[in-house]
């Protein structure tokens, strides 16, 4: 069985995956592939680079100089997933196995991982709570977490193409235990 998690930045999708992992699902978190991939793939930063100029640096990814040109940009947006979506999809189709699977991805029906999915469930939050996540999280001003949330899909429209929808809008431990109680009705 697979599990697709999906949401906007600041959700608490990582959460939902901690959950599932400690009920022994087997975990892949497309964002932390990708920093892998950021890491390993020259291609994919040459390619980045190439639309994104000033992007990267001495091999390096410079974040903040690409978030500034496509967040805000659905466009440039698009371009860029079309770009690292793909090795993404496939490093982590690569890795799948036996057993419960877990893929976490805020955009994981765009990119095509949301098709090898069993059961997708979407994480939702409010967005003044994501804004705060992120800013103490990523140590990003307030207005770039709010930039970046607004460039993505909004809590309904994640809710609206899931199968089932956790609202994160209490504590952690309440949100754990509404993980918990989801994924032990679904497994």
């Amino acid at each position: 069985m697979v599990i697709g998690l999906t949401g906007g930045s600041g959700c608490g999708k990582t959460t939902a995956l901690e959950v599932l992992r400690e009920m022994g699902a087997a975990c892949f978190d497309a964002d932390a592939v990708y920093h892998e991939l950021l890491r390993t793939d020259a291609a994919m930063l040459t390619a980045i680079n190439a639309a994104f100029p000033g992007s990267v640096e001495n091999g390096v990814l410079l974040r903040k100089k690409l978030g500034a040109q496509v967040f805000g940009n659905p466009e440039a947006l698009a371009r860029l997933s079309a770009i690292t979506q793909p090795r993404v999809v496939e490093a982590i189709r690569a890795q799948l196995g036996p057993g419960l699977s877990v893929i976490d991805a805020i955009g994981l029906l765009e990119s095509g991982l949301g098709a090898i999915c069993d059961i997708t469930v979407a994480v939702t939050a409010p967005v003044e709570a994501r804004i705060a996540r992120l800013t103490a999280r990523e140590g990003v001003t307030r207005d770039y977490a709010a930039a970046r949330i607004a460039a993505q899909k909004s809590n309904v429209e994640f809710s609206a193409a899931c199968d089932y929808t956790l609202e994160n809008d209490g504590t952690q431990a309440e949100f754990r235990r509404k993980c918990r109680t989801l994924f032990e009705t679904l497994i």
